[in-house]
């Protein structure tokens, strides 16, 4: 059984996630790879979530407040074995719940063509292709999307 844990972007197994994360997508990014990683630092980050099956990390994802009624979802990731068991969906729905808590309207986020595994979680859960936002607008690797929250008041 998986368990959801809330937490900050310093947290060791947070930082350990990520850094496989970073690992997959310089090898699918390839010279792309600095362009994105600049984007992704986790300075910005306040709010993360390490899914851990027992005791180990099998999974994680954060948000950052993009605006005072939007978070952005960054540093998804799920350990390979751990894919196809619904990790990534979990953490997905524990950082849409927090951020209607927060009293957010709705989550943005960006991934890449070479991510068809990222693509697919997104849109199974909702959300819709919006145009490429900030700094990945008009780039053609960029994919972005949204989705509406119904926040806690």
């Amino acid at each position: 059984m998986v368990r959801l844990q809330r937490t900050a972007a310093d947290h060791k197994d947070f930082v350990a996630l990520v850094r496989r994360l970073d690992a997959d997508l310089a090898e699918r990014d390839g010279s792309d790879h600095s362009f994105y990683a600049q984007f992704n630092t986790l300075g910005a980050i306040k709010h993360a979530i390490v899914a851990y099956e027992n005791t180990r990390p099998v999974g994680c994802g954060a948000m950052k407040q993009f605006d005072p009624r939007t978070m952005e979802i960054k540093r998804m990731y799920t350990r390979p074995t751990h894919r196809g068991k619904g990790v990534a969906a979990k953490v997905l729905a524990a950082l849409e719940q927090w951020a209607s808590e927060l009293s957010c309207e709705k989550c943005i986020l960006e991934t890449g063509l070479r991510q068809p595994e990222a693509i697919a979680l997104y849109t199974n859960n909702g959300y819709s292709p919006i145009p490429n936002y900030g700094p990945y607008a008009g780039v053609e690797n960029s994919r972005c999307f949204e989705k509406r929250l119904n926040p806690l008041v």
